[in-house]
């Protein structure tokens, strides 16, 4: 089955898993997804993530999901660029979450950045979802 967007599929997976109170998901593996991944768990919202080798060169990752008194850490998480319509921001414009409890996650030059990193190294880029 191919998916046109697969970022997005990791997100609603995360959320679908969250909902059903799982401690782990999985995912096909890309580059893109193991960055954000990355971003998630720098920032405390995942406890992590590993990388699944099968037969025939295909992989996956498993995320353990992170729990905080029975409620999951991620209240809200969603896709704002999607294949359709990308959404591009500029340093001054990175948008705020939360007043910044939360975090934009944004592709720049420079990598998968959140946002405030993004603002620490004076780069912009596309903002790829928005997490609380």
């Amino acid at each position: 089955m191919a998916i046109s967007d697969p970022l997005g599929d990791m997100i609603t997976r995360i959320r679908n898993a969250q909902m059903r109170r799982k401690t782990k998901v999985s995912t096909p593996a890309s580059k893109l997804r193991a960055r954000v991944l990355d971003v998630l768990q720098k920032e405390g919202y995942i406890r992590g993530y590993s990388t699944v080798e099968f037969d025939g060169g295909k992989s996956e990752l498993e995320i353990e999901l992170k729990y905080f008194d029975g409620e999951p850490v991620i209240r809200t998480i969603e896709r704002i660029s999607k294949p359709g319509r990308r959404v591009y921001s500029s340093v001054k414009n990175i948008p705020h979450v939360n007043n910044g409890l939360g975090v934009s996650i944004l592709s720049t030059p420079r990598g998968v950045l959140s946002d405030h990193e993004a603002r620490e190294q004076n780069v912009g880029g596309e903002v790829l979802c928005r997490v609380f």
